[in-house]
């Protein structure tokens, strides 16, 4: 597909524009969170169905502490989502959570893109304090994005997630906003964090 995507783009970054979903992504939607190489990353374990994703869907926008975003190629491929989750206004913390569902985008820097992004909106106009996330431990692609993004690792939850056969630690990460900027302004003049 080329040319600009018809669908509207909410955010935009140098590889990637993050938009709201739409209901006409669902059956993509359905066939990453079945697709058991991307599910390996995810929590999700039981089969999803068209109807499940439809009524995650219908929920989108039902509050003001999700918020979920479409990963959109420049090209207008729909490549995955992004989210932060569990906004505490008071507190001026959130959780944020990615997936890049189309595997031969994986380690292309698009989710770098996209969570850069996201951060300049959680930060820079929601007016958060703290992002932070978790990730698997065998998860090292996640692991170190997050980590180039800025996330410093706070701590781990002892084989807390039971995948692949056994428990894993859950590695908990975190990110205050004056630890960002700094990265932001380098990644905006030269797209280069480090």
């Amino acid at each position: 597909m080329s040319g600009e995507s018809a669908k509207p783009s909410f955010l935009i970054g140098k590889s990637i524009n993050l938009r709201p979903f739409s209901r006409d992504d669902i059956p993509t939607l359905t066939r990453w969170i079945n697709d058991p190489e991307v599910r390996v990353f995810l929590t999700a374990t039981l089969p999803q169905t068209e109807q499940q994703e439809e009524e995650w869907f219908n929920k989108l926008g039902s509050d003001d502490k999700n918020i979920v975003l479409a990963i959109e190629t420049k090209e207008g491929k729909l490549i995955g989502s992004m989210g932060i989750h569990s906004i505490n206004w008071r507190d001026r913390t959130a959780t944020t959570g990615a997936l890049i569902g189309e595997k031969e985008y994986w380690g292309r820097g698009y989710g770098t893109d996209a969570k850069m992004v996201l951060l300049d909106y959680a930060f820079n106009t929601l007016n958060l304090h703290k992002i932070c996330s978790a990730v698997i431990a065998y998860n090292r692609r996640s692991l170190q994005y997050s980590l180039h993004c800025g996330y410093k690792v706070e701590g781990r939850r002892r084989k807390h997630i039971f995948k692949k056969g056994k428990y894993w630690d859950l590695i908990e990460l975190g990110l205050f906003r004056k630890e960002w900027l700094p990265l932001w302004r380098r990644y905006r003049s030269t797209c280069k964090m480090r």
